[in-house]
C-alpha cells in the first residue's frame, strides 16, 4: 500500500485534503482525531468517520511486530512483518531514533551484507515504510528517522520519497531528521534537490579505491569514490546539511593507512563527516571486524587531520542484530561467504 491509495480512500468517502491530513497525522504520530480546540465530529464528514475503523485496521496490518531483541546499548532490533507475511527488519536507536526498510532483500548484493545474498525479492510500499515508523512510535518517541536498514533506498525511490514528505510534514520530524542512505546513485542528486522535504543524505562509501568498491558493492552504480564525492559535496552545499559517509571497517580491506590517506584526499575541506563503523560479523561471510583500539587509531587520524569522523558501533551488537540477521534467523537460512581479495598493504 501506497500513501495516495490511503488518500484515495478517504477521498471515496467525500474526504477534502484538511481531512486526509487530519487522518494521517493522527496515524503517523500515534495521537487521537481530537485537537484541544475540537472534536473529530464537528470536522470530519460522517462518511469519514465511519470508514475509519476498517482503514485504521488495514494501517494496522501493514506492519506487525513478529519478535523484539533488545540490546544493552539502548537499542532493540524489530522483525516486523508485513502485510503479505513478508519481513523486513527496523532497529529502534538510542536517542529517539529509527532505522526503517525500505525493500524486502536487496539487489545491490553487498559481499559484507546479509540482506543482500536473497536479492531483491519485493519493494516496500510508501505506507509500509511510514508503518514502520507507527509500529515504533507506539512503543516509544521516534524523533529521528534513519532509511539504512534492509534494502537501496534509491531503487524504490518514488516510495522512499513519498514517505520522507510524509514524515516531514504530517508525521512532525524534522527535515534534517530524515537521513537518506544510499551506496550512490545519479537519480537520488537529481530528485532529492527537486523535494520540498530535503532530507540529509548518507553515502555508503567504504573504500577509495574504485575497484575494491566495485568488488565489495557488485551491483551498485559504478561511480568511482572521487566523483561520488564530488556529487554528494553539492548536495551538501545546496541544503546546508553535511553528507555523512558510511565506512564499515573490514579488517584487512579496508582499514589500511593507504585508505586513510585516501579519505584525507577525498575529504578534507569538503562539508562532510565520517562514520566509521567496525563490522558487525555474520557468521559464514568471510569477514571480520578490526579490533576496537584499531579502528579508535583511524578516526584520530582523520580527526587531527581536520575530518570530523565518529566511530561507531552499529545497534544491537551484542544480539547479532547486523542488517538481515533476524530475517535470516528467522527463516533458518544458511550463508555461503563470498571469496574477497584482500588489497596489497
Amino acid at each position: 500500500m501506497r500513501i495516495e491509495h490511503i488518500r484515495a480512500r478517504l477521498q471515496a468517502c467525500g474526504a477534502k485534503t484538511c481531512h486526509e491530513d487530519r487522518v494521517l497525522r493522527a496515524w503517523t504520530q500515534v495521537v487521537g482525531l481530537d485537537t484541544r480546540h475540537r472534536k473529530a465530529e464537528s470536522f470530519l464528514p460522517l462518511a469519514v468517520r465511519n470508514a475509519l475503523s476498517e482503514l485504521f485496521a488495514d494501517l494496522d496490518g501493514l506492519a506487525r511486530l513478529r519478535a523484539e531483541h533488545p540490546g544493552e546499548d539502548g537499542s532493540a532490533r524489530l522483525l516486523v512483518e508485513l502485510g503479505d507475511g513478508q519481513t523486513v527488519e527496523s532497529v529502534l536507536l538510542p536517542r529517539d531514533g529509527l532505522c526503517v526498510s525500505t525493500q524486502v532483500g536487496c539487489a545491490v548484493g553487498c559481499l559484507f551484507c546479509m540482506t543482500g545474498q536473497d536479492g531483491l525479492l519485493r519493494q516496500v510500499g510508501s505506507a509500509e515504510i511510514v508503518a514502520q515508523v507507527v509500529l515504533a512510535r507506539r512503543k516509544r518517541p521516534v524523533k529521528r528517522v534513519v532509511f539504512m536498514g534492509m534494502g537501496e533506498p534509491a531503487h524504490n525511490l518514488d516510495n522512499v520519497l513519498e514517505a520522507i514528505d510524509l514524515l516531514g510534514t504530517i508525521g512532525g520530524i524534522g527535515h534534517k531528521n530524515l537521513v537518506f542512505s544510499t551506496v550512490g546513485d545519479r537519480r537520488v542528486f537529481e530528485r532529492l534537490p527537486q523535494q520540498t522535504v530535503k532530507p540529509a543524505l548518507a553515502l555508503s562509501l567504504h573504500t577509495t579505491q574504485a575497484e575494491l568498491r566495485r568488488r565489495l558493492l557488485p551491483k551498485a552504480p559504478d561511480i568511482a569514490p572521487d566523483e561520488l564525492v564530488e556529487l554528494g559535496e553539492q548536495y551538501a552545499r545546496a541544503t546546508g546539511y553535511p553528507i555523512q559517509y558510511q565506512w564499515t571497517l573490514l579488517e584487512g580491506i579496508n582499514d589500511s593507512d593507504a585508505e586513510i590517506d585516501g579519505i584525507i584526499r577525498l575529504l578534507s575541506g569538503k562539508y562532510a563527516m565520517m562514520n566509521f563503523i567496525p563490522y558487525n560479523s555474520n557468521e559464514g561471510l568471510g569477514f571480520s571486524r578490526p579490533s576496537w583500539e584499531r579502528a579508535g587509531e583511524l578516526a584520530w587520524r582523520l580527526n587531527r587531520q581536520g575530518i570530523l569522523t565518529r566511530l561507531r558501533n552499529s545497534a544491537g551488537q551484542d544480539v547479532d542484530g547486523g542488517c538481515g540477521q533476524l530475517r535470516a534467523r528467522a527463516r533458518g537460512e544458511q550463508v555461503v561467504a563470498a571469496p574477497v581479495h584482500r588489497p596489497a598493504q
